[in-house]
């Protein structure tokens, strides 16, 4: 399993998120830092959750996102190339 490493734009170090606030079930602000003293920018960033990629084992009714596209899904899966896509398999098995 990797992490996602956010690197500041101006001097390519690593940031630290130094608070955040859910705002709701899919976003969550954040306000980060530059770990570089020097550099020291700050700014407010959101992440947000936008598309389901494959769906849960254990559904919560009140979580629903649109599904993603097959583009979306293969770009997710850009390190297991030879994985077949779960939704394209139901996708076809539902059309039969």
């Amino acid at each position: 399993m990797s992490t996602y490493k956010l690197v500041c734009p101006h001097c390519q170090n690593r940031m630290r998120i130094r608070t955040s606030e859910g705002q709701h079930i899919f976003l969550r602000i954040t306000y980060m830092q530059c770990t570089n003293e020097a550099c020291g920018w700050a700014v407010r960033a959101e992440f947000q959750m936008t598309h389901e990629l494959s769906p849960s084992g254990m559904p919560n009714p009140a979580v629903r996102l649109p599904v993603a596209d097959v583009v979306l899904r293969r770009q997710a899966m850009k390190s297991a190339d030879d994985q077949p896509d779960l939704l394209d398999q139901l996708d076809m098995e539902c059309a039969q």
